[in-house]
């Protein structure tokens, strides 16, 4: 039999796999939305993060949870602010698929950022995994990667950078000080943006209004929070690696509201992803299963 704690850590995983899923659901919106904003990727950036912010800073007044400020803090804070301009920035200067699947490069990046800072090697189970997800991204996109600009798809691999290191340093912090980090990359964020919202004047309409109330409430604002509640329970991989639902599902908001079909290529690469990620979910509750199983006797 299971002793209670362990039913109650389980319960709470699977919990904070859930918040992941529906983080990612949230993230993969962003395509679509900003594809309604004819502003240049820095005054998305900016806007977007002030609305962030004070969905975020709501929540937190809310929930009572206070802020926090100290180095790491800081550090977690600029990564994730950094990761928002960047990844606003690449859906400008290249096509919005060539930008999420740039992005989710990041299990790798984390993975050899785990190797190289805590002298940890990883698993095989964990090499195998990020290999079939970056395989199966890759293959979801294969039909859809068209010419764009290099300065685009640079941008996209370091979002893809920054986010793995915003995934350590987000880890290393205290529940409530992931709050702050948050809120703290949604204001350095919207002070980045905001010379080029000053200089551009962005087009205000009923349209943008909409799109970036959407991208700032939803997809930064609660998909965050979500992150930081899961984040709790799942390790940085797991965050990593569920997060590669946004890049399957964006493509069915474009088929939605564009009417573009995915090809064959992107249907084989959402199975290998999510038949990836269900294994190593599967297999990882396995062995913690065996590992607080008691012994049988001999």
């Amino acid at each position: 039999m299971h002793s209670p704690v362990f039913k109650v850590c389980m319960k709470k995983e699977s919990k904070a796999i859930l918040e992941m899923l529906l983080c990612a659901g949230l993230w993969s919106i962003a395509g679509i939305f900003m594809k309604l904003l004819p502003w240049s990727g820095f005054a998305v950036a900016g806007l977007r993060s002030l609305v962030a912010g004070l969905t975020f800073a709501v929540y937190m007044a809310i929930r009572r949870i206070p802020l926090r400020l100290d180095r790491r803090t800081v550090l977690a804070g600029i990564l994730a602010g950094s990761v928002y301009i960047c990844f606003a920035s690449a859906n400008k200067l290249t096509t919005a698929a060539n930008a999420i699947v740039l992005q989710f490069t990041d299990p790798a990046f984390l993975v050899l950022y785990t190797a190289i800072l805590y002298k940890k090697r990883p698993r095989g189970r964990d090499l195998a995994v990020v290999l079939a997800v970056m395989g199966g991204i890759t293959l979801f996109f294969f039909d859809r990667l068209g010419p764009s600009t290099a300065l685009g798809n640079c941008v996209a691999i370091l979002s893809g950078m920054l986010m793995a290191g915003m995934y350590l340093a987000v880890q290393q912090l205290e529940a409530e000080s992931r709050f702050s980090a948050i809120l703290i990359g949604q204001l350095f964020a919207f002070l980045v943006g905001l010379p080029s919202v000053i200089v551009t004047r962005p087009l205000l309409n009923l349209t943008t209004v909409s799109a970036v109330l959407v991208l700032g409430v939803f997809q930064l604002g609660l998909a965050y929070i979500l992150y930081v509640r899961a984040s709790e329970f799942c390790p940085p991989l797991a965050c990593a690696l569920l997060g590669a639902v946004e890049p399957l599902l964006n493509p069915l908001w474009v088929l939605l509201f564009d009417g573009e079909r995915p090809g064959p290529f992107a249907l084989l690469g959402g199975a290998v992803v999510i038949g990836a990620v269900t294994l190593w979910c599967v297999f990882g509750k396995e062995e913690k299963h065996a590992a607080t199983s008691p012994g049988t006797p001999g």
